[in-house]
């Protein structure tokens, strides 16, 4: 009798990251060798939920030289279709008239949801797609043991070095400039926090480093102006300071509130996409340092989208190549239902039960450690205020205030 026929879906959700279609290539190659036909879909699960075939066969010759190259052959969508039943059933049903009996995703931790959304509704229709996810994100943020990157993570974090790097020399040599580099990463601060360190901006800051659940925006301030004063008591009245986008939802909405022109959502939430985070920290740094007499410009950049259809470094393309190769093997044994990691040069699955956060049902978030010596030796370097500046009559002075003022004043910061 003969068997059923392999079909393996590629579908690419979320945002862009270096080194996707290395993926596609190595999934693509592996699959096609072992004859199972191969289907690049279109716009991630976007066109599926509307019942749309479109998509592309692809074989060996299609992908030979892709693992090279940025951005996204296949292009992508965020579009979720678990919250709504209708969507996911007509995901499952598009997939099965399509002959597919395998899905890889690739993606970030709503793309690992979407993932395990449509295996466990296939299941419940009576029907079989076995699905692996290969989890990407230049945020870093998804539940990998610590020291496993996620993929597009070191390439966007060289690329973004280099940018930090530049913005650095063009302080320097201009004197009395600031740049203040809003760094992408939703919720976790591992690519600010990279490309900071690598780059020796002169301070980093991230929201793990604020257990509280709000802090006063002023309390930002304070520690972007202590860098700017220590940095002009070293003759050095310039620099760079990364700030994590994720900084943003630890700051109390009525300080946001009090500035004006915020919008609003639908439950009367500030829309932080809409707010100008930059140009806010701007405007209060340099207020605070006017006072103490110091001149300077501020300007303020975001740093992340350049970043995501990059070219990935060798780095990416072998880690990509391994994590697609795996992918397929992952399917081949008849698995389902996991993400593909490579951990002590071994590929190991995690499967999607084992990372869901039992409150949300969403994928666990992985924050930076700020109790590791990674994070420990990156605070090192950074040129900011620490608690034992509180006792320095220099740099007291320097806010023109008395010493026991001074440490009054800012010790809040340390405790």
């Amino acid at each position: 009798m003969i068997g059923i026929k392999n079909v393996v879906a590629i579908v690419c959700g979320g945002g862009p990251a270096p080194g996707i279609n290395s993926v596609i290539s190595a999934v693509t190659i592996e699959a096609d060798r072992n004859g199972w036909d191969v289907l690049g879909i279109y716009d991630g699960f976007s066109r599926l939920a509307r019942g749309e075939k479109k998509y592309i066969r692809l074989d060996q010759d299609k992908v030979n030289r892709i693992h090279l190259t940025g951005g996204c052959i296949l292009q992508m969508s965020r579009y979720n279709p678990t919250k709504k039943e209708s969507d996911l059933r007509t995901v499952v049903e598009t997939l099965t008239e399509l002959g597919v009996t395998h899905l890889v995703t690739i993606g970030g931790d709503d793309t690992a949801f979407s993932a395990m959304g449509v295996s466990n509704y296939a299941r419940g229709m009576g029907r079989t797609i076995n699905v692996v996810h290969v989890p990407k994100t230049i945020d870093n943020d998804l539940p990998l043991p610590e020291g496993v990157p996620t993929f597009g993570f070191e390439t966007a974090r060289a690329f973004g070095t280099t940018e930090i790097e530049n913005l650095m020399e063009d302080a320097k040599t201009t004197n009395n400039r600031w740049y203040f580099a809003i760094a992408m990463g939703r919720t976790a601060g591992h690519l600010a926090l990279g490309m900071g360190r690598s780059a020796g901006a002169a301070i980093t800051i991230i929201p793990e480093e604020f257990p509280q659940d709000a802090i006063p925006l002023q309390q930002v301030v304070d520690i972007i102006t202590g860098a700017v004063v220590k940095r002009y008591l070293t003759g050095r009245n310039y620099g760079v300071a990364v700030i994590a986008e994720g900084v943003i939802e630890k700051i109390a909405e009525e300080d946001f509130q009090k500035l004006g022109n915020v919008v609003l959502d639908e439950h009367g939430h500030i829309r932080y996409s809409e707010l100008d985070f930059g140009e806010i920290l701007k405007q209060s740094v340099l207020k605070e340092v006017q006072k103490l007499g110091i001149k300077i410009s501020v300007v303020d950049k975001e740093i992340g989208y350049e970043l995501r259809c990059a070219a990935p470094i060798a780095y990416d393309i072998d880690y990509c190549r391994s994590l697609g190769y795996e992918a397929v093997q992952f399917l081949r044994r008849g698995e389902t239902g996991a993400l593909i990691t490579l951990q002590d040069n071994q590929a190991v699955p995690m499967f999607f039960d084992d990372i869901r956060d039992p409150e949300t049902g969403k994928t666990k978030v992985r924050y930076v450690n700020i109790e590791s010596v990674h994070y420990k030796i990156a605070r090192g370097f950074m040129m900011r205020m620490e608690k034992a500046d509180l006792d320095d009559p220099g740099l007291a002075n320097a806010y023109h205030m008395e010493q026991e003022e001074f440490k009054d004043r800012y010790a809040y910061l340390f405790e």
